[in-house]
C-alpha cells in the first residue's frame, strides 16, 4: 500500500546512480541485506532492542538499494525479483524469531493470550497474504497481473515492518510495548489475508455468473 501511494522515481534513480558506482551487482545488494538482519536477530536474542532496531532498518535500506541499482544499470530480471522476495522472507524470519526469544526472556506479562500465541499468529498472518496471491495465480483463479495488484489489503510488508519498528522503538523504553504491537499486527495481517481471500472469492463468483449468463444466452439462440 505504501509503495502504491508513494512515487519516489527521482529518489530511486538518485540512490541507484550513487550505489551503482560500487562493484556490487543488484543481486549482491539483495543478499547483503541478510547480514544486518542476522545480527539484528542476535541483538534481540541478547535483549538489545536498540541495536536490533537499527540493524533491521539498515537491512531494509539495503533492500531498497538493490532495486534502485537494478533499474539504473538495466539489470532488472525475474531472477532478481525472485531472489529479493526470498531474502525478504528470511529477513522477516530473523525478525520474528528474534522477537520470540526477546519476549520469552524479557517480557513478564500476557496480553489476553500468551506471547507465543501472538507471535505465531503474526508469522502466519505475514505469510498468508503472499500465499493467497501466489496460489490464486497458480490455480488460475486470478492470472491477470493488474488484478493481482488490485488485491492489495490493509497491511502489506512495508506497513507491517513500519508498525513493528515503531513498536520496537517504544520497547527500548518499556519492553512490554512490543507485545501490544505484535498482537495488533497479528490481527491486522490476518485481516489482510481474509481481504485477499474475499477478493479471490468475489472474482470467482463474478466469473461464474458470466459463464452462467453466457450459457443461458446460448440456450435461447
Amino acid at each position: 500500500m505504501i509503495k502504491a501511494k508513494f512515487d519516489g522515481e527521482e529518489i530511486t534513480m538518485g540512490v541507484g546512480k550513487f550505489f551503482s558506482q560500487f562493484s556490487l551487482s543488484a543481486n549482491m545488494w539483495t543478499t547483503l541485506a541478510l547480514i544486518p538482519a542476522f545480527f539484528g536477530f542476535l541483538s534481540l536474542y541478547s535483549g538489545d532492542m536498540a541495536s536490533a532496531l537499527l540493524l533491521f532498518i539498515i537491512s531494509g535500506c539495503i533492500d531498497a538499494i538493490d532495486g534502485a541499482v537494478a533499474r539504473v544499470t538495466g539489470n532488472v530480471t525475474r531472477f532478481g525479483a525472485f531472489l529479493d522476495g526470498i531474502v525478504d522472507r528470511y529477513v522477516e524470519f530473523f525478525l520474528y524469531i528474534g522477537l520470540l526469544f526477546y519476549m520469552e526472556n524479557f517480557i513478564q506479562m500476557e496480553f489476553i493470550m500468551p506471547f507465543y500465541f501472538w507471535i505465531s499468529l503474526l508469522i502466519f498472518g505475514a505469510v498468508m497474504p503472499t500465499y493467497v496471491r501466489a496460489y490464486a495465480d497458480h490455480r488460475g483463479l486470478i492470472k491477470d497481473k493488474k488484478e493481482q495488484r488490485e488485491m492489495g489489503g490493509l497491511i502489506e510488508r512495508a506497513e507491517r515492518l513500519t508498525i513493528l519498528y515503531v513498536g520496537m522503538l517504544f520497547s527500548i523504553f518499556d519492553s512490554n510495548y512490543i507485545l501490544y504491537f505484535v498482537a495488533l499486527l497479528a490481527i491486522l495481517t490476518n485481516f489482510t489475508a481474509i481481504q485477499r481471500i474475499w477478493f479471490v472469492l468475489s472474482r470467482y463468483a463474478k466469473d461464474q455468473d458470466k459463464k452462467n449468463s453466457r450459457s443461458e444466452q446460448t440456450k435461447f439462440t
